[in-house]
């Protein structure tokens, strides 16, 4: 996820992946080569066979084989998850942003001056080729009023009442029904293998919070977002209360992503998973540490059951989620693992 701004329940299959982490002792015996690849038919069933795939089985087999020199203890055991692009979808643009530009009217409604302001005029009249134009500065400048002002209850009721009814245009679906059914079964994988996980994005932290145990199986205490500074205050009642205020106080993206697991984790994760320019220093971070490490990228290149976007290989190029050929680059040199959402994935969302 590169601007500034800002599980499902348990199946049949999910608890197939689980157990394939641990011998049958009852099953009949099978051949080492027959049983390695049951195990791998049944752990990461939307993966299709290959290195992506292949890359997260090694790392986890070498990070919990207590034989294994690259053994890492279970308390030490740190998995960080970009959301946007990466866990869910963020084309054409970022669902919060929605939130945030459905948001305009009912702000316009109480502040009237705003309807002759810029960039709050454009979307008030709705031309969506016009809001597409809006630059990123416009896009914070809406956030910002948007999500401000209110105290932190009211925003998340808010918040839950918009992801209740808002569905996306292309899918009419709610968002957070795409969900990348691939990432959420490696979640689920490394949790199983006593990984804790945390979603480490750019968009806002309480936003994200509000789905994260329910969608990915994530409490919000390990979500790190862009966060706005909050002030404590008093009711009119006299309870105490805080308010979001119009001041970001931590902008968690691009090398605020590393500087925020350092303040929020306090431990350098050993997997990163990331999709673009925004995640590049965490897949650094990440990368640089002792022992086992696992730093991957989805690319999106698949415009037929999602989106194709780039502008590496040659992909078209995008404001939202880009991955550069320099960043492409960086990525083969340091080996880190590219994710072909077109090759690597038999399924990207469990509706299919």
């Amino acid at each position: 996820m590169k601007e500034t701004i800002l599980r499902p329940g348990i199946d049949r299959r999910t608890v197939l992946s689980t157990l394939a982490l641990f011998p049958a002792l009852s099953a009949p015996a099978l051949s080492a080569s027959a049983s390695a690849q049951t195990a791998s038919s049944v752990t990461l069933p939307s993966w299709n066979e290959g290195s992506a795939k292949q890359a997260i089985l090694d790392f986890v087999r070498d990070t919990t084989d207590r034989s294994s020199p690259k053994f890492v203890p279970p308390e030490e055991r740190i998995a960080t998850f970009d959301q946007d692009g990466t866990l869910w979808v963020e084309h054409p643009i970022y669902s919060q942003m929605v939130y945030c530009l459905d948001r305009v009217p009912v702000l316009a409604a109480q502040k009237p001056e705003l309807k002759e302001v810029e960039p709050f005029k454009t979307v008030l009249a709705g031309n969506r080729e016009a809001i597409a134009e809006l630059s990123m500065r416009d896009f914070e400048k809406i956030a910002l009023a948007t999500l401000t002002g209110m105290t932190t209850e009211e925003s998340e009721a808010d918040g839950k009442k918009w992801l209740a009814s808002a569905k996306d245009p292309r899918w009419k679906r709610s968002y957070t029904e795409l969900i990348y059914q691939p990432m959420l079964e490696v979640m689920t994988y490394l949790r199983a293998n006593g990984f804790k996980t945390y979603i480490v994005t750019g968009l806002g932290q309480d936003f994200v919070r509000l789905y994260s145990q329910r969608v990915y199986g994530i409490p919000p205490e390990q979500v790190i977002g862009s966060a706005l500074a909050v002030k404590y205050d008093y009711g009119k009642d006299g309870a105490p209360i805080l308010v979001n205020e119009p001041k970001l106080m931590l902008n968690d993206n691009a090398a605020g992503k590393p500087e925020g697991i350092h303040l929020m984790i306090g431990r350098r994760p050993n997997a990163s998973f990331g999709n673009s320019t925004g995640d590049q220093q965490m897949l650094e971070y990440t990368g640089a540490g002792d022992g086992a490490r696992l730093s991957m990228l989805v690319l999106h290149d698949d415009g037929i059951r999602e989106y194709a976007y780039g502008p590496a290989q040659g992909l078209p190029d995008t404001k939202i989620g880009a991955i550069t050929p320099t960043l492409y680059a960086e990525a083969k040199e340091k080996n880190w693992i590219i994710i072909s959402m077109k090759n690597d994935w038999k399924k990207i969302f469990s509706f299919e």
